[in-house]
C-alpha cells in the first residue's frame, strides 16, 4: 500500500503558510537534502490550486532555463500531479490532471494502487488538514524554522480530538531548522497529575 506523506515549511509558532521573509534565510544544502529526499518516496503528486498556481508558475521555466535546478524541475514536470481544485483547469504543466470525485475517496485510491510507490503533498495545508481528521496521512515531514511567524495559516486547525504522533526521525541543521518525521499512533494510556508527580 503507497503512504501518504505530507512535507511542509513551518515555524515554531506552527504557521505552515510560508512567507519568503522567514523561509529562505533558513534554506541552504541540508534543507535541499531534505527536501530531495521527501520527494524520491513518491511518484504522485498531490496538490491544491494554489499551490499549482505556484509551482507551475516557477518550475517549468526553470526547467527550460537549464540552471543548477534544472534537474529538479525536470524531475518535477515528469512527475504525474494530481490537482485538487472545486474548479476546471487548464493544464500549462505536462504530467498535470485534476482529481475525479471526492479527495478522501481518491486519496483511499491512490494509496490502494499498487502501481503506485507514494504519495506526496507538498504544502497544500487544506488537503493535509482534510486527510488529517480522516486518519489518511501516513507521515509528517515538518522542517520547522526558528522563527515565530506570528500570522499566517497553521497546520493544525482547531478540532475536537488530538492528533496523536510518533517520533520516527530527528535532524538539527546548523541554521537552527529542526527536521522532524512523525508518524500517526495510538493514543497513550491515560494519566494525570498523581502519576507525574512522583517523577518530578
Amino acid at each position: 500500500m503507497a503512504k501518504i506523506i505530507s512535507t511542509l515549511f513551518i515555524a515554531a509558532d506552527g504557521v505552515a503558510e510560508i512567507d519568503p521573509d522567514w523561509h529562505f534565510p533558513y534554506f541552504d544544502e541540508n534543507m535541499g537534502r531534505a527536501v530531495s529526499e521527501d520527494y524520491e518516496t513518491s511518484d504522485v503528486l498531490l496538490i491544491g490550486r494554489d499551490t499549482y498556481d505556484s509551482f507551475a508558475g516557477a518550475w517549468p521555466g526553470r526547467e527550460q532555463a537549464g540552471g543548477e535546478d534544472a534537474p529538479f524541475a525536470k524531475q518535477l514536470g515528469d512527475t504525474r500531479k494530481i490537482v485538487a481544485s472545486r474548479q476546471n483547469l487548464t493544464f500549462i504543466w505536462r504530467n498535470s490532471e485534476l482529481l475525479e470525485g471526492d479527495l478522501l475517496d481518491a486519496a483511499r485510491a491512490l494509496k490502494a494502487d499498487p502501481a503506485i510507490k507514494g504519495v506526496l503533498i507538498p504544502g497544500s495545508i487544506t488537503i493535509v488538514q482534510q486527510l488529517l481528521a480522516a486518519g489518511l496521512i501516513d507521515e509528517l515531514r515538518l522542517l520547522i524554522h526558528p522563527v515565530a511567524a506570528r500570522k499566517g495559516r497553521r497546520l493544525f486547525d482547531e478540532g475536537g480530538t488530538p492528533y496523536h504522533l510518533k517520533v520516527t526521525a530527528t535532524e538539527i541543521f546548523p541554521t537552527g531548522v529542526i527536521r522532524v518525521i512523525y508518524a500517526p499512533t495510538d493514543k497513550p494510556a491515560p494519566a494525570g497529575y498523581e502519576d507525574a508527580k512522583g517523577k518530578v
